[in-house]
Formats: structure tokens, sequence, C-alpha cells
């Protein structure tokens, strides 16, 4: 007999309430891991990206009580507005881990740069140890990934953006876990979660800072809901199925509730897809075609008469295809730009966080060189949206083509390696110029031992 859609919720937070550590396979730990790893490297890359000082000066204004560290820039505030500020700086270059692998699928969503931080900020604040942190961070993340696949949507409300939704549901839970909430206390706290609930892919659209506001806005919102329910505040008695609850309202209804519930207790799922790139994922197979051609035949930039990308149907009609502002546009409308990804790569041979920087942004070289990159629609791939082609011609006729059907960190076709994470983490420490190779060394050790931990200050100590 299926379950009563109350049921179902309840099923949800009784699985966030009562996972152990000691049921949890080991792969599901190690991408934990991974991803907590891949995510503090992120926030240290992303401390002083645009907007971020100031809302680091915003939040020390704020004050409050000295619960949990800002990190990087050192300081403590109140949990919920560290969790805020340090979510922002994680989804600063668009680099951290996202994308949940359910059932052999992965869906859209930048689910990590929420939830590993709402877990280390009350980590710390509740002075828990890290088996109990990994514990919590993937309860949480199970049930924000099995949220997103019973979608009607399939990942992809229309207009909304799941950032600023979803993820608020996995902080709650990740919140009220670690607080040690019970059952009841979990689903109110995911009620008064979704009553915050909100965010808009016009932010992308318009190429602004805001895109990355959500990330921290769903820790914050979590956390605080957690707190409420806490004192005793009740939300919606089902905010997932109720008439005007979550599936309803922002999904379309929920086209696969089975997925709910299956193998729950047994299967965690998680965020797969880890980024060699710090732009958006859906342009990494055009990036992986101009980093082939590049370094293959060390081509000159200067020399390039044309290139022409080939992409995807809906990769031509979305953000990614849009013109930019020549004279302005910020981080955000280059992160998710194809003509100034490509253009980057050929020109550098890389693309790195410090090719996102404002100087770098708005170099003229870059955008004259841009013109010369043309979009077109590729058809008949099989994983459209992740595939791309290029064809680049020089002035002296020559041309060189590649296709790239699955780019590296795609989950299901190119996934990174734990050294590759390993070396994008380093990298992002030295990116900062915050943290030296000494600190950086004794970090990643402690990372990759987490669940020895039995205070994560150690961590924090290190990252403040």
């Amino acid at each position: 007999m299926a379950l009563q859609h109350i049921d179902i919720t309840d099923a949800l937070c009784r699985n966030v309430a009562d996972t152990r550590f000691g049921n949890i396979d080991e792969a599901v730990i190690e991408n934990a891991k991974n991803r907590v790893i891949d995510v503090l490297g992120c926030v240290a890359a992303g401390a002083y990206a645009e907007c971020n000082p100031a809302l680091v000066n915003l939040i020390r204004d704020w004050g409050g009580k000295p619960e949990a560290s800002i990190l990087i820039h050192g300081n403590k505030t109140v949990a919920h507005n560290a969790a805020l500020v340090n979510s922002v700086m994680a989804r600063s270059f668009d680099f951290e881990s996202l994308g949940p692998l359910v059932d052999g699928r992965s869906y859209p969503a930048h689910i990590s740069g929420t939830t590993v931080i709402t877990a280390v900020t009350m980590a710390e604040t509740y002075g828990i140890s890290g088996k109990e942190l990994l514990t919590a961070l993937i309860a949480g993340d199970n049930l924000t990934s099995r949220i997103i696949a019973a979608e009607s949507t399939g990942g992809l409300p229309p207009g909304w953006d799941s950032v600023g939704t979803t993820n608020s549901f996995g902080a709650a839970a990740i919140a009220g876990r670690i607080m040690g909430l019970t059952t009841k206390q979990i689903r109110n706290a995911l009620g008064l979660a979704f009553n915050q609930m909100s965010g808009s892919m016009q932010n992308i659209w318009d190429g602004v800072p805001a895109f990355k506001l959500l990330q921290g806005l769903s820790s914050r919102n979590g956390i605080i809901s957690a707190q409420l329910a806490n004192a005793g505040w009740a939300g919606p008695d089902d905010p997932l199925f109720g008439k005007l609850g979550y599936f309803n309202l922002f999904a379309d209804g929920c086209g696969n509730p089975e997925i709910l519930t299956k193998e729950l207790g047994k299967k965690y799922f998680c965020d797969a897809h880890f980024k060699l790139y710090p732009c958006c994922a859906v342009s990494h197979a055009a990036v992986d075609c101009a980093m082939f051609l590049a370094n293959t035949y060390n081509l000159d930039f200067r020399e390039i008469k044309e290139a022409v990308l080939y992409v995807s149907r809906s990769g031509l009609n979305s953000f990614l295809s849009q013109p930019l502002d020549a004279n302005d546009f910020p981080h955000a409308g280059a992160a998710f730009n194809y003509k100034y990804h490509v253009a980057t790569v050929l020109m550098n041979k890389a693309i790195k966080p410090e090719h996102f920087e404002r100087s770098y942004v708005h170099s003229p070289e870059v955008i004259r060189f841009m013109d010369k990159i043309q979009l077109e629609h590729l058809p008949g791939v099989e994983r459209e949206l992740l595939c791309a082609r290029i064809r680049v011609t020089m002035n002296s006729g020559e041309q060189y083509e590649k296709l790239i059907e699955s780019p590296k960190g795609d989950p299901l076709g190119n996934p990174l390696t734990r050294d590759d994470i390993l070396n994008k983490f380093i990298s992002n420490l030295e990116f900062s110029k915050k943290i030296d190779s000494l600190k950086g060394k004794k970090l990643m050790q402690l990372l990759n031992r987490l669940e020895e931990l039995e205070n994560i200050n150690q961590v924090i100590n290190l990252l403040t």
C-alpha cells in the first residue's frame, strides 16, 4: 500500500533524525568528505570576490552572539549570519560541487554550497565531532536530493532557482539534526523554512551578484527555522504535499513520489558533480573543447580568424548565449556566458578564478576577441545540454575541430578523480593568498580524516 503524503514527510524527517554513521555506505561518506574539502576550498577562493567584503562588513556591523566563524576573514558572529556569508563565498566562482545523482540520473541543482556550510557552521557552534557533522550532512543532502528528484519539473521548476528554495529544506534538516530535534520538530523546521523560500533565475539572466546570495539565504533560513522549531514554533502540517505546499507551489506537483521513500535509510543521495572549471557546468563541454584545441595545437589566439561553438538548442536559448555589455558586466555575467568561457580558454589555455576578477573581465582584448566567436546549434547528441563541438579557423585557413559529449567532472561519464579534487582544493587555497602551504597541508590532513576528529574547531582554526 502506498504511503500517505503525511507519512512520506514523516518518514523523511524520521530518517534525518535516526540516520547513524555506521549505516552509511563508505562511498557515500567519501563523497561527503570530498564535498567538504571542495566547498571549503571554494570558500577560500571566493572570500574576496565581488561584493563579498561588503557583506562581511555588514555582518560584522550587525554583531550578535559569537557562535561561528566568518571563514578566511575571521571574527565570530551569530551562527545563521556566519552561514549566510560563508555560503555566499562558497558559490562566488560557481565552482563548488553540484548535481545530485539519484538513481542514475543527475539533476541540475547546487546543494553543497548551502548544506556543507550549514553543517560546518552548526558543527562549530555546537562543538560536535566530524563523524556527527558528516552524518547530519549526508542525511540533509539525501532529503534535498530526493525532493528535487520527485518534482514533476525534473529539478527545473520554471523561473525558480532551487538554490533559494529546495536548499532551505536541506539546511533546516542539517541544523535540526545537529541540534538534536525530534522528528516532529524537524518537520516543523521544514515547514518554517518553506515559508522563507524564494529565488528567481532572473539573477543569472541579468548576471548580477544576487545569484550567489540565494546560496547563503538558504543556509541562514534553514538554521533560523530549526531554532524556531526548537523554541516551539510550528510550520505547516505537511510542507511538501499540502494543498499550498512545496510541490504544488514551486514544482508543478510531485511527479515521482516513489523516490522519496525508495530504500530510505539504505541509500543516501547527494551531489556528485565536482567541477574542474570556475564557471557554469553547462558550459564545461565547450571549455573542454577549447582547452583541447588550444593546448594540443598550441594555438595563438591572435592568429584565430573565427571560432564556431556548436551547442544544444536549450543551450542556445539559455542565459549562456546572451551578449555581454562590452562597457560593464560583472563577474556573474562572465561566469554564465559561452563566448566568454571559450575566449578565455583560447587566449590563456586555461580558465581559472583569476580570469573572473573584474580587472580581467573588463580587458578590452577579451571583449574584442569574443566577437570572433559564433554560436550555432549542435544537432543529434544524446546528453545534449552537456555536449559541445568547436571548430576553429586560423588566418592561414587551417581548421581544428573537437567534440565533447561528456565534460570533465560529469559523474555519469567523466568524473574527477580524488587527486583532481585535492589539487583543486590546494589551487583554491593558493589563489586566496590567505592560507599558506603549511596550513594547507594541515587542513588536507585533517579533512582527509574528518570522521576521526572529536571537534571541528581544529579545521576552523586553520580557515580563519
